[in-house]
């Protein structure tokens, strides 16, 4: 495999290998592949939680089990008052 690196990144791996963290090149590339797989993977498992809330959501409003509005006001109304039942101890809901 040949990889063709810019020279801020170049620069950045001698640097940490000469950091004396990391004792090659190969290890600076392959640390940084396994952090890009973490990073996907996590990703991955947000858009699926996001998908199940969405889901969720969807399934609540379907039931007819949403609140109405008629102002920014009184959302905000109702969401202070939540938190309030919240940090009180009442009324905890699992997010």
């Amino acid at each position: 495999m040949n990889v063709s690196l810019t020279p801020e990144l170049d620069n950045f791996i001698a640097e940490k290998v000469a950091s004396g963290f990391y004792s090659s090149a190969s290890e600076v590339i392959r640390e940084s592949l396994r952090l890009l797989k973490e990073q996907d993977e996590l990703r991955r498992r947000r858009i699926e939680e996001l998908r199940k809330d969405i889901k969720k959501g969807l399934d609540q409003s379907d039931k007819g089990e949403v609140l109405s509005f008629t102002s920014t006001a009184e959302i905000m109304a109702h969401i202070k008052k939540e938190g309030a039942k919240r940090l009180n101890g009442k009324g905890r809901k699992k997010l």
